[in-house]
């Protein structure tokens, strides 16, 4: 069975957006996973099929209604994860990624107005997820990023798996580390040449060279990466009693 997707928005036409190109779009064409959108307004009971009211306590904007936001996920709720994304969510990492993408699929609720009644989220379990810190229109590109962050990693999708092992933030040799420069063809651009020992064919340097410039940047522009980085080499070299 394929890993479905099942995303509620109030703008459908959204989707599948850039998720129908590329890897994904091969992807979703394939059948390595299905996409389902439901449009919320479509369980709205009134004749101006309204979702959302004042709220309570004053203030600007709108809040999604609880009724309304509870009939949709209705009717895609499953044992599949059921996220919403909002700013005030816990960070997506890869680690998460890695997690969903290797279950059923996922359901998303994609926010708009001020956001979703409290009600809801907490009668429903939703998982709150940011894709970072800062504002959106609405949780439609956050659940762009989150599906594509997740398709890519299904089995026949990307394609090469060392390729995913030495990305940020993934698993592998370079656990904990920002990715590593990449040079292609030529040798020489606009006055600026490919490191040496990329051109030297010995494997071993090369694979030194990538790992002391995957711990430089992330040493320079991630500290708080650094710094985990460091703590869990140090355990390791603990744990295996080797002297550093």
């Amino acid at each position: 069975m394929s890993w479905r997707a099942s995303v509620l928005t109030l703008f459908p036409g959204m989707f599948p957006g850039p998720l129908g190109q590329s890897l994904a779009g091969r992807g979703l064409a394939g059948g390595a996973w299905s996409l389902e959108v439901r449009e919320i307004r479509e369980v709205a009971t009134d004749r101006h099929r309204k979702v959302d009211d004042t709220p309570f306590g004053g203030g600007a904007g709108m809040v999604m209604r609880p009724d309304i936001v509870d009939a949709a996920l209705g009717l895609v709720a499953d044992i599949r994860p059921m996220i919403y994304l909002t700013p005030r969510g816990r960070p997506l990492s890869q680690a998460r990624v890695r997690d969903l993408a290797a279950g059923a699929g996922v359901v998303l609720l994609c926010g708009r107005f001020e956001g979703v009644d409290e009600r809801v989220i907490e009668a429903r379990g939703l998982e709150e997820v940011s894709i970072g810190d800062y504002v959106l229109s609405g949780g439609e590109p956050a659940a762009l990023v989150l599906l594509d962050a997740c398709v890519r990693l299904l089995p026949g999708v990307m394609g090469a798996a060392e390729s995913a092992s030495e990305e940020s933030f993934s698993p592998g040799d370079y656990a904990g580390l920002l990715e590593y420069p990449h040079y292609t063809r030529p040798a020489e651009w606009q006055g600026r040449a490919v490191p040496d020992v990329l051109l030297s064919g010995h494997h071993g340097a090369v694979a030194a060279w990538r790992r002391g410039e995957a711990e430089r940047i992330t040493r320079e522009r991630r500290p708080d990466l650094w710094a985990a980085y460091q703590l869990a080499r140090g355990r390791t070299i603990a744990s295996s009693g080797i002297a550093p």
